[in-house]
């Protein structure tokens, strides 16, 4: 029993490596997509 779950951290493990590098990248875009909208609306309005 001890081996299977051996077995299946060390699956878990390399299955998951990647997926914190996806999500960062995903809210990485999502960042910069709505530093970019704010900076285009900003410029169209005069500041007081």
């Amino acid at each position: 029993m001890f081996e299977l779950i051996l077995a299946a951290e060390a699956a878990a493990s390399e299955g998951t490596s990647l997926a914190p590098f996806i999500a960062g990248g995903i809210a990485l875009g999502i960042l910069l997509t709505l530093l970019a909208v704010v900076i285009q609306f900003g410029r169209g309005r005069e500041h007081s």
